[in-house]
């Protein structure tokens, strides 16, 4: 089994998000021995935001393509080709403005590739990254989950939700710390629960025997 473990923070040391990716990975591996972990750190190594050189994928077959095209073309390949490769991906992604980090963003454009992780048919289109689990760790410093204007406002999980089901992953789960701005009970209270899910998760997915999402 393959897992790869994506990092987007920018906070280096001091993210709750990358602390619980690395207790999200290590509860896997613990409960799934064996299972071979890549990582990638987008605050660190993220590609570049698209521009006409960077969708050189999407261009017909047999096009000419600038240098600079077919090294953004690697790039994409690379990360498509990582993805694929993993059975498990467990992805850190803290909320920031309301949204995604534009890093975690940048990644995602290069996976949502016609003909890799999706087609349209004729009848809409199809995910084709099937029979993976995500695993979304998700941070917030305030609160969001519980009211109406709380979930209208947040384009982080809901994104994320649609994104992945798009590329026709169905085992989405997240485990969410929230509040980790409104003092140091909130925070300790909300960290507590985040490591209770990730232990719950990681042992439903050991007793099922199957690739399930841990996030």
């Amino acid at each position: 089994m393959k897992l790869l473990h994506v990092d987007s923070s920018v906070l280096g040391a001091n993210s709750v998000s990358r602390r619980l990716t690395a207790n999200a990975v290590a509860d896997w591996v613990a409960t799934h021995p064996g299972t071979e972990v890549e990582y990638l750190d987008l605050a660190v190594a993220a590609p570049s935001h698209f521009d006409a050189d960077s969708l050189g994928f999407r261009l017909p077959e047999g096009t000419p393509l600038t240098d600079v095209q077919k090294r953004e073309n690697a790039v994409s390949e690379q990360l498509v080709s990582q993805f694929l490769a993993a059975d498990v991906i467990v992805v850190g992604a803290p909320l920031y403005n309301f949204s995604i980090p534009s890093q975690l963003k940048a990644w995602i454009d290069r996976l949502a590739q016609p003909g890799r992780t999706f087609k349209y048919t004729e009848k809409g289109p199809t995910g084709l990254a099937t029979g993976k689990a995500v695993i979304v760790v998700s941070t917030r410093g305030g609160i969001y989950s519980t009211s109406e204007a709380g979930q209208a406002a947040e384009h982080q999980e809901s994104y994320l939700q649609v994104v992945f089901g798009f590329f026709g992953i169905t085992d989405v789960r997240f485990v969410r710390a929230e509040g980790l701005a409104m003092g140091d009970q909130q925070k300790a209270q909300a960290l507590e629960a985040a490591a209770g899910d990730i232990r719950r998760a990681a042992t439903e997915a050991a007793n099922q025997g199957s690739a399930v999402a841990v996030a």
